[in-house]
């Protein structure tokens, strides 16, 4: 969906109460494009495993009453030192995003031309949530508009690229409140948690892979076992 008649990231920043979020920490990444209203409780999601796991982060928040959505392939690091400075520093990335399309809305899908850390994080999700939820990671079955495996894509700007994780509206939804899950006093739902957790466990995973030489210069990092 774009509802922004071809606007630029640049153009979005610059509108009334949109604002950036980043806080640098390690070299994995959380980031949430379309926060606030527009996607709703990804930013959520994102911060909460950064802060679980000292992962990075970064993320756009949009006024309540005027939510716009750009697709991913215009968020050009050349129209925002934050989401620069997260980029350069991170070795890997999983942005996080909603969707609600009317089938399949129990999977969550996993895109992003890193498959084998797509892998790793579905086997956590799948491992957390209720057995109703689907992890796809198999980019076949994931619709192509979803696949987040496009070159201009942020998800797949740093050294060992990343996931794109799309999460469905039950995963989003609190029941109980009828509401989002990220409405104002509302605890986490067991949902909710699971993902962060799964989120926040793959990261851990994934930094505890790399190898620092002795001095403290980046040397690289191995896959998770």
């Amino acid at each position: 969906m774009d509802n922004t008649g071809g606007m630029t990231l640049s153009e979005l920043l610059a509108q009334p109460g949109v604002h950036e979020h980043v806080e640098i920490r390690g070299r994995f990444g959380f980031l949430a494009f379309h926060g606030g209203p527009v996607e709703r409780v990804t930013s959520l999601i994102a911060r909460d495993a950064a802060k679980l796991s000292g992962a990075s982060f970064y993320s756009i928040e949009q006024p309540e009453h005027r939510p716009l959505h750009i697709p991913s392939t215009r968020f050009r690091t050349q129209e925002s030192k934050h989401l620069a400075s997260v980029i350069d520093h991170v070795d890997v990335v999983c942005t996080v995003h909603g969707y609600g399309r009317e089938i399949e809305k129990q999977h969550l899908l996993l895109g992003g031309q890193n498959r084998e850390l797509a892998a790793h994080l579905g086997g956590h999700l799948q491992m957390r949530l209720p057995t109703h939820f689907r992890v796809v990671t198999e980019l076949d079955s994931i619709p192509k508009e979803l696949r987040g495996v496009h070159h201009r894509n942020p998800v797949n700007l740093p050294r060992q690229q990343g996931v794109q994780l799309e999460l469905p509206p039950g995963v989003r939804w609190n029941h109980e409140a009828r509401d989002w899950a990220d409405a104002d006093g509302l605890e986490h739902t067991n949902e909710v948690t699971a993902v962060i957790d799964a989120l926040a466990e793959t990261a851990r995973d994934w930094m505890a892979q790399t190898v620092m030489s002795t001095d403290g210069s980046y040397l690289g990092s191995t896959s998770p076992g």
